[in-house]
């Protein structure tokens, strides 16, 4: 079965007609992952895992397939990143932050099963992850850096995944375009990710949006990438930057992540 035609008789009228709820849409979607094994998919990413996946992932993104199986990986990498964080102890417990992260981490875990039930066969292997930044971090404080420090730490990690999701996200909007019900899903969890990312912000102290390219202190000079280009103020011809001064301008529009940066960055937690 081809996989266009496949998508295509799953964007249906019945379905485009539909005014149901997001967990309606969701149980829709769901079933493209019933038979989405049926379709003949020539991208080979399920086979390829780690490191090797983010290198190779490069020419596949520009269809809807390859979209989902992009944004797997980056859900993984969220899901388990959380997930150690709350077993590991290094989040305060009883207060306001371990409510927030044990929410953001169902979410997460949610969006990982809701893919991989979309893409059922064909969805990646999920990578080994390293949240050290090359040894340069201990977030879960494996070593005894002590908690506060850790936790720090894995604040400015969390703020870096959910900055990105954000713009990857949005990065690859135009590739599912095509496909409305894709693309209808693929905004649900942007728009969550965007909550997140507000929210986690927020915890350390920043405010909720991005400020030109700046990251904020304590993060890896390595997550610099997750900012580069949030700067820009020149939006469809129009200077915003001009009449409101270009912080104000750079905070009022969110700049998308292409593929390729969005694997540089992912590279940098894939064993």
């Amino acid at each position: 079965m081809n996989i266009i035609k496949f998508l295509e008789s799953f964007t249906n009228e019945e379905m485009m007609r539909s005014e149901g709820s997001r967990r309606d849409s969701f149980g829709q979607f769901g079933k493209l992952g019933r038979n989405l094994a049926l379709a003949a998919v020539p991208f080979g990413l399920a086979t390829l895992t780690s490191k090797a996946f983010a290198a190779d992932i490069t020419p596949t993104p520009a269809t809807p397939t390859g979209a989902l199986q992009f944004a797997l990986i980056l859900e993984y990498l969220e899901d388990e990143f959380y997930r150690l964080g709350l077993e590991s102890g290094v989040i305060p417990t009883g207060g306001r932050d371990e409510k927030v992260f044990m929410q953001i981490a169902a979410h997460e875990s949610d969006h990982v099963a809701f893919l991989k039930n979309a893409l059922g066969a064909n969805a990646p292997a999920k990578p080994t992850f390293d949240f050290t930044v090359s040894g340069a971090f201990d977030p879960f404080n494996d070593n005894g850096i002590g908690q506060a420090t850790a936790y720090a730490q894995f604040l400015a990690l969390s703020q870096a995944f959910e900055d990105t999701g954000v713009r990857a996200y949005k990065g690859q909007a135009g590739n599912l375009i095509t496909q409305p019900a894709l693309l209808t899903a693929a905004l649900q969890i942007h728009s969550v990710e965007a909550r997140h990312a507000s929210e986690v912000r927020r915890l350390r102290g920043l405010k909720g949006w991005i400020t030109g390219n700046q990251r904020g202190a304590g993060m890896p000079d390595a997550t610099q990438a997750v900012y580069n280009g949030e700067e820009v103020t020149n939006q469809a011809g129009f200077n915003t930057g001009g009449p409101f001064g270009a912080d104000a301008g750079s905070e009022a529009y969110d700049e998308p992540l292409t593929t390729e940066q969005v694997v540089d960055i992912a590279n940098l937690f894939i064993v």
